[in-house]
């Protein structure tokens, strides 16, 4: 039986970025290692690695404007997510070769089982929902944005206010 994962236990509202303005995969790879090694107390330059290291077997751009960043980090504890959407579409050598503006970043205990396919088909999934994504892309708020990401289900259930969020 396969290992079910919620959205919202991968992501914390403060790991969600609105309207980042960066010019190429590189430099977003770059951010992310570095907003990652932040909240974990990992070096980022580990992270970038790990994350450059997974992009060069393929991209992790999957289509319709996404692409999910992803890698498995040794000593990471859980699974950790954050969530940018760009102000403006990167390239990101997606499958379908449009550029991606709705990125998440999965990094994953190096120990990880099955967890992490869970994961990325839960993320996977929610994204490409095209009422979701076409939600996401209209949000102004960070906190609107963390809501439409994870869903009202979610937070009504693990208690989530608007006010709770930044």
């Amino acid at each position: 039986m396969g290992q079910t994962v919620e959205l919202g236990d991968l992501i914390e509202p403060d790991r969600v970025i609105i309207s980042l303005r960066l010019t190429d995969k590189g430099q977003l790879i770059r951010e992310l290692s570095h907003r990652a090694s932040k909240a974990l107390g990992i070096a980022d330059t580990f992270i970038l690695s790990a994350l450059c290291t997974r992009e060069a077997l393929g991209s992790t751009g999957i289509g319709q404007g996404i692409a999910i960043p992803h890698a498995r980090i040794e000593g990471l504890k859980r699974i950790f997510g954050l969530f940018v959407r760009l102000e403006r579409p990167i390239d990101f050598a997606a499958i379908d070769g449009e550029p991606a503006d709705l990125v998440f970043l999965l990094l994953i205990p190096a120990n990880s089982g099955s967890e992490h396919l869970a994961a990325l088909a839960c993320v996977s999934r929610r994204l490409r929902d095209l009422e979701v994504a076409q939600a996401l892309r209209r949000t102004k708020t960070a906190r609107e944005l963390y809501v439409q990401l994870v869903g009202h289900d979610y937070t009504r259930d693990k208690h989530f206010t608007l006010d709770n969020l930044q």
